[in-house]
């Protein structure tokens, strides 16, 4: 995925200025007049509660609106009407693409929508939504989700309320799809109840994924959660374990008591679990090994970790 630059956009409403860190888009910050932070998921509630409402049914039969695209690797929505009717009608969408230097009543109502639905969205050159789509897109481009994610309270409750302990898997900036991908066809095997992921900074599901996949990211629940963080201060107020994989720890995997209900934590291969993450962790643990390259593809260690679970919690 590609970074935002470092500098910050101005937009203008009227007399208001609003400030925008393309750094974090989509995410929780969105600076207002003099740097005073507002929060992009608060809606008068608990930082703790998700998103429950259900995604309506496509515009049609066949899924599609006459400024629809579809291609071998992803769905697109196009235009700036078309793309608010499809928010307001609970349409699934995955990320929105704006044009650079974007302005006007329709964009800042599409803007606040965003926000409040905590769908993240990228500023980017004209060009790059001339290749995305062909017709007139009015500088905002849309990719439509191929599947429903589920809520994490949803997930969690399903979970406490099976005979197994429950087995949750999250992914910590894993950005790859394929490796999303053969992660997902390995936790469908091992029994894992759902993949937790960010909204921003990870993978999503796309065609790519579901194909490595080998169809298990259709089988099992995705909760894609606005912060992992709020995520995790759920799983541990549910009395589940956090357990996190990471090298920067003397226990091995063997060592952590995988016979409880727990979530593993996996992070991506260059910087892996986040400090912030670690913090939060009840146990850490890493996987043994003697060789002189000292790592492992995420989606091996992930697989290494997961059956080392399904090797204690066997009869």
């Amino acid at each position: 995925m590609t970074d935002f630059n470092n500098d910050t956009e101005t937009f203008k409403r009227g007399t208001d200025a609003k400030h925008f860190d393309k750094r974090r888009f989509g995410g929780r910050s969105f600076e207002k007049r003099d740097g005073e932070r507002g929060n992009f998921n608060k809606r008068g509630g608990s930082k703790r509660e998700f998103d429950k409402k259900p995604f309506g049914k496509p515009f049609n039969k066949n899924g599609h609106t006459p400024t629809e695209e579809h291609s071998d690797k992803v769905n697109y929505l196009f235009g700036m009407h078309p793309v608010i009717e499809a928010l307001n009608s609970e349409k699934k969408i995955d990320k929105v693409f704006f044009k650079k230097g974007m302005d006007g009543d329709q964009f800042h109502t599409l803007l606040d929508l965003l926000m409040a639905k905590s769908i993240p969205f990228q500023f980017v050159p004209g060009d790059k939504l001339d290749k995305m789509v062909k017709g007139r897109h009015q500088g905002v481009v849309a990719t439509i989700a191929t599947v429903d994610y589920v809520s994490i309270e949803d997930c969690v409750k399903h979970a406490l309320n099976s005979e197994k302990a429950p087995l949750f898997l999250i992914l910590d900036s894993v950005t790859d799809v394929r490796n999303f991908g053969a992660i997902a066809r390995t936790a469908e095997c091992a029994g894992v109840n759902a993949i937790i992921i960010p909204a921003k900074g990870g993978a999503s599901i796309t065609p790519d994924s579901i194909k490595t996949s080998a169809g298990a990211l259709l089988k099992m629940d995705v909760c894609k959660v606005p912060n992992l963080k709020t995520a995790l201060y759920y799983l541990k107020e549910s009395d589940i374990d956090i357990v996190v994989a990471t090298e920067k720890t003397d226990n091995y995997i063997y060592s952590a008591d995988f016979k409880r209900p727990v979530a593993i934590v996996m992070g991506a291969e260059d910087k892996g679990v986040s400090p912030a993450i670690r913090e939060m962790a009840t146990a850490e643990v890493k996987i043994p090994m003697q060789g002189s390259i000292g790592s492992l593809n995420v989606s091996v260690a992930c697989g290494v970790v997961l059956y080392e679970v399904l090797r204690q919690r066997l009869p």
